[in-house]
């Protein structure tokens, strides 16, 4: 039994300045290279949590691709379902300012339409011992409702997560298929094309109660940074969750992890304001270090009672 993930692999380049960021300047300061994407930071949290995840996505031909395969298997993630191909793999180069805010960006998507490939041979066998399904929801739409499709099929919950919010605002109807849809306060306003910078967290809450019974979308729940976070389901459940307070190193894959804890919260169990604790945490073990993904866990550390082996 597992959580499936299904999403793509990025290389991330990162640079943090060494004194006060100058957006049109030259910039002293460290570079680092680190493997990111979406699909697969959530898939490496689940696994340090020891919950043995499987993965579905593709690498490349390169070495940098092995090395991304050999490091999932390291964290115990599944990458039984995990192939090479050409352009699989996507390369997010990113700069930050002196505060671990993200100054600016450039992204190159992979490739994934192998992806649906592996999906349409191996679904019945992915999915009929699979615990729930994690999504990136803004990745090839077919590969997304393939995807949902097996999640119906054996009765599994979906989770959803987002990359890119212009594209998957343009899907309302997958959206509604999701037990709970994961995003930022940015993206959110994307969605429901509004503005809700500046609301206060429970004005938040119950404005987006009202979203979600409009647009039918079972549950939500978005991100505010610093301030925490607030959910919304369509049965009138409502709340707001303020945030740990630690130093910021790197704020990439917070966002990530949140959602990873999120999802196994109520994979196993967990109410949505359980569950929002839980990412709560991981979030905040995330952003303290330049990694994309939370140190290790046991489950039973974050409230979730389930016996794993020792290795």
């Amino acid at each position: 039994m597992s959580v499936v993930v299904v999403g793509a692999v990025y290389v991330d380049v990162k640079g943090f300045p060494d004194d006060v960021y100058l957006p049109t300047g030259r910039n002293a300061g460290k570079i680092e290279i680190v493997h990111g994407g979406v699909g697969r930071n959530v898939a490496e949290d689940i696994a340090n949590v020891e919950l043995r995840p499987t993965f579905v996505g593709l690498v490349d031909e390169s070495a940098e691709g092995q090395e991304v395969m050999k490091q999932l298997q390291r964290h115990k993630v599944n990458t039984d379902y995990m192939r090479s191909a050409p352009n699989g793999m996507g390369m997010w180069l990113a700069v930050f300012d002196e505060c671990g805010d993200l100054a600016g960006s450039i992204s190159k998507r992979p490739d994934l339409s192998q992806l649906q490939k592996i999906l349409e041979e191996k679904g019945d066998e992915i999915f009929k011992n699979a615990d729930s399904l994690v999504v990136e929801v803004d990745i090839d739409k077919e590969i997304v409702k393939t995807a949902l499709h097996y999640a119906k099929k054996y009765n599994k919950p979906a989770f959803g997560v987002v990359a890119n919010m212009s594209i998957a605002s343009q899907r309302r109807d997958l959206l509604q298929k999701l037990d709970c849809f994961v995003c930022n306060e940015q993206e959110a306003g994307i969605l429901f094309v509004d503005d809700f910078s500046g609301m206060e967290p429970e004005a938040l809450a119950e404005k987006l109660s009202d979203c979600v019974v409009s647009a039918n979308i079972p549950s939500l729940v978005v991100t505010l940074g610093g301030r925490g976070s607030v959910y919304a389901t369509v049965s009138g459940d409502r709340g707001f969750y303020p945030a740990q307070k630690v130093k910021v190193r790197d704020t990439t894959g917070a966002g990530d992890a949140f959602c990873a804890g999120v999802s196994m919260g109520l994979t196993y169990g967990k109410s949505i304001r359980e569950a929002v604790e839980i990412g709560t945490r991981l979030a905040a073990s995330v952003i303290t270090v330049s990694e994309n993904v939370c140190p290790r866990f046991r489950p039973k550390e974050l409230g979730i009672d389930i016996e794993v082996e020792d290795e």
